[in-house]
């Protein structure tokens, strides 16, 4: 599939749309080193696919907390909720392509792993939430996503089918599961971790490194145009 011939477009949310990998990273350093524990390597990318719910679930069982999942849920979402309201931002240039689906009559949705908690208030803020028209969250669906359940339906929101749409993506569990659903799969690199790179490079259809990359394939321009 050519991208510009796609009807939907299904973007993740941190490190694809939000330049917001960096709170996560510090709730959880923060909350496990509130309890005598340090940040593994593995723990960001392990639960980086789960839902809170899940994630929680998993915490508790993998350092063996007393706390509930409810309060290690409560701990999060109070860690994180500031920077989320107040501080986070786009990538620069996602805004403008946004506008630009919108103006093709290409339909757009959030597929996301965090809350709506969270992104209502960052995608308001940041003036990206009326420029999406359907938002879907994996506790909707049961399974993360490494699983194609979040971007079925997220097209479905859409009324569209998996083969209509090009899923957006910063990780490759992500791109897996929209591959096994049947999407077009863009890698985000402008949000990848270095270590996943190369492996998304050979997932994803395509990927790109800066917004402006995507805004000259749909305008049929070379790179650096813009739509001023």
């Amino acid at each position: 599939m050519d991208i510009t011939a796609i009807k939907g477009a299904i973007f993740d949310l941190d490190g694809t749309l939000l330049d917001s990998a960096y709170v996560w990273s510090e709730v959880d350093r923060v909350f496990l080193g509130r309890r005598g524990l340090a940040l593994p390597d593995d723990y960001c990318k392990s639960i980086c696919t789960m839902n809170l719910e899940q994630a929680a679930v998993y915490t508790k069982e993998r350092f063996k907390l007393s706390d509930s999942c409810d309060d290690i849920i409560e701990e999060w979402k109070s860690s994180a909720l500031h920077e989320y309201r107040d501080n986070v931002q786009p990538f620069e240039g996602a805004e403008k392509l946004l506008r630009l689906l919108k103006s093709l009559g290409i339909k757009t949705a959030l597929a996301t792993a965090s809350d709506r908690v969270f992104y209502e208030p960052a995608l308001r803020r940041t003036g990206l939430y009326d420029l999406l028209d359907f938002f879907s969250q994996t506790s909707e669906v049961g399974r993360g996503k490494g699983f194609p359940d979040i971007y079925l339906h997220a097209a479905s929101g859409l009324g569209l089918e998996a083969k209509d749409c090009a899923v957006f993506e910063d990780i490759p569990e992500g791109i897996r599961g929209a591959k096994a659903g049947g999407f077009f799969c863009v890698g985000a690199l402008c949000g990848a971790v270095a270590e996943d790179r190369g492996e998304m490079i050979a997932l994803a259809d395509i990927c790109f490194e800066h917004y402006d990359e995507l805004v000259c394939k749909f305008i049929g321009g070379n790179y650096g145009k813009t739509t001023d």
